[in-house]
């Protein structure tokens, strides 16, 4: 289970990095070409848009990872240990009902009601491919918030990185 784990962890990560890279690297292309050739490249920007959809998703996915989504849990710190502990268990479960509703319309939504002829304008990929990554990411999403969970019940706190650097900051005052 962690090799798997550990796998999907630089998985998630690299296809992360790899989507924001070209996306920024054709942005770029994109300026250059328009200010010094006075040209575009036709199918730039919505390439460009697609593939920030997917590192938004992805970004989030590997957001889900490090506990760091914006969440109010303030409020849980005021709580004993085994208190806190069921809320943010109870909280993250039904965020993960949430996800699995949202992977099965969106899945449905894909696979069943989208038009199969329906096609970006200037690539003519089918736009079920770029939709498909609703699925994918909530699902992907719906894991790692079950694997926190796990952890949590097991004794394992996975911090927001931001909460981590305050801490040590803090003592190091």
């Amino acid at each position: 289970m962690s090799k798997m784990r550990s796998h999907l962890n630089r998985s998630e990560e690299y296809i992360c990095c790899l989507f924001l890279a070209i996306f920024v690297t054709l942005l770029f292309t994109q300026i250059i070409v328009r200010q010094f050739f006075q040209y575009s490249i036709p199918w730039g920007d919505e390439v460009a848009t697609y593939l920030f959809v997917w590192f938004t998703y992805f970004g989030a996915v590997v957001a889900a990872k490090m506990s760091a989504h914006n969440r109010v849990s303030f409020h849980f710190n005021y709580f004993p240990p085994m208190v806190k502990t069921v809320c943010e268990t109870l909280a993250d479960l039904l965020w993960i009902a949430f996800n699995m509703y949202f992977v099965y319309l969106s899945y449905d939504f894909v696979f069943n009601k989208m038009n199969l002829f329906w096609k970006s304008q200037t690539t003519g990929i089918p736009m079920k491919y770029i939709y498909l990554i609703l699925p994918i990411a909530f699902l992907l999403m719906s894991m790692r918030i079950l694997w926190n969970v796990v952890d949590r019940i097991k004794g394992i706190e996975h911090d927001d990185p931001e909460v981590e650097e305050l801490r040590k900051l803090s003592k190091n005052k």
